[in-house]
């Protein structure tokens, strides 16, 4: 007999669902109850995703930048499955280049799929979450939303506007039933911090552990310790958190490794 899951009833919509983080939030929210829609623009990698799934999933084609496509993602969500109760705005990108050397187009790219995406999946949400009673927004920001890094001006600047745009979103939205958190996660093992998604040549994962081993957890995070967090503010247990921000880092913040 099935027991009951944190998320039964809910529907979510999830950018950047195809891998990485955005695959383990969906597979982990499906787990949990919920019906969900993985947007990506990968649809070989996206559609396999969501038939491994199972019915509790669909795949929609889903270009972030692009208000048509936000709402045909939204469309596929209320046909098959009704009003949507989550998003987490996890799709984007990272680029390194130093101040000087950043380009308007890089800029511009990232701005778009960081940022700008998030708004537009945030303002495409909120009738249906309406119609739903409430809701809960889950923007996946980053320790850059936080501190600076060098070489990373234009992403840098996408992930502390997601921060800012959270926490007046959710002062906006609080009296519609409907919370808005960021997640600030620091380094994990996604094609992110593998350039071209290739495994480090010097061993994998324990490369990648060796390159955060000065976090006081010596270790590189997993996409799935993000879903959990997502999963947590997606649930009602954190019904009277909104506005807020949680970190995931292995401690990257807390100071400098003694």
């Amino acid at each position: 007999m099935r027991t009951v899951g944190r998320l039964d009833g809910k529907v979510a919509i999830i950018t950047g669902a195809a891998r990485g983080q955005g695959e383990a939030e969906a597979r982990l929210f499906a787990e949990e109850g919920a019906r969900v829609v993985l947007g990506d623009v990968l649809d070989d990698r996206g559609t396999a995703v969501a038939a491994e799934i199972g019915a509790a999933a669909r795949y929609v084609r889903l270009d972030v930048r692009d208000e048509a496509s936000w709402a045909d993602a939204l469309a596929v969500a209320e046909r098959d499955f009704g009003p949507v109760s989550v998003l987490v705005n996890n799709a984007g990108i990272f680029r390194v280049s130093n101040l000087v050397e950043t380009t308007v187009d890089q800029f511009r790219e990232l701005f778009e799929v960081n940022q700008l995406g998030a708004f537009l999946g945030m303002r495409t949400v909120v009738p249906s979450m309406e119609r739903a009673g409430g809701g809960s927004i889950v923007n996946i920001s980053s320790t850059s939303g936080l501190a600076g890094y060098p070489g990373t001006t234009s992403y840098t600047a996408t992930k502390f506007a997601l921060r800012g745009m959270t926490k007046t979103a959710a002062m906006e939205l609080g009296p519609l039933g409907i919370r808005v958190n960021s997640i600030h996660p620091g380094g994990i093992d996604t094609e992110m911090i593998r350039p071209g998604g290739e495994v480090d040549a010097m061993g994998g994962a324990d490369a990648l552990d060796q390159r955060f081993a000065t976090t006081p957890l010596r270790r590189v995070g997993q996409a799935v310790e993000i879903a959990r967090m997502a999963l947590f503010l997606a649930s009602d247990e954190s019904s009277y958190s909104t506005g807020a921000e949680f970190v995931a880092d292995g401690g990257m913040l807390a100071g400098p490794r003694g």
